[in-house]
């Protein structure tokens, strides 16, 4: 079975540093986009960042570039997001997400790309 489970949240102070993972299982990653994607109260879910696990090619929302960085590891079947500078504005639920791999080598960060989801898991941060 399919399946993508996050972790790594938490509350962290304005300025923090904390790492998300995405664990996949029932997939290689090699066919397979993976995006992340926040939800913060009364706001509708947007795109962080993606990437194409098949020669690594990565996307971000204008407002993460310079902050966060996407990356994995094939052979855990990890992928990790590296959140940094964080502001309250970034309090939100972070989403991991799988999607299969189409020709294109640029992932997108459209919902309807995905289909499988995690659980979420609640990044605060707060002073």
């Amino acid at each position: 079975q399919l399946q993508v489970v996050e972790s790594g949240g938490g509350l962290v102070q304005p300025g923090g540093s904390p790492r998300l993972s995405c664990a996949a299982s029932g997939f290689s990653l090699d066919y397979y986009y993976i995006g992340w994607f926040r939800q913060a109260p009364g706001k509708e879910r947007e795109g962080v960042s993606c990437i194409n696990s098949s020669g690594g090619l990565t996307n971000y929302a204008n407002f993460v570039k310079g902050r966060f960085t996407i990356s994995g590891d094939n052979a855990k079947n990890m992928i990790y997001l590296q959140m940094n500078s964080l502001t309250p504005e970034d309090t939100a639920v972070y989403y991991c997400a799988a999607g299969r791999r189409t020709f294109q080598t640029i992932c997108n960060m459209k919902s309807g790309t995905y289909d499988h989801w995690g659980q979420g898991t609640q990044v605060t941060v707060s002073s």
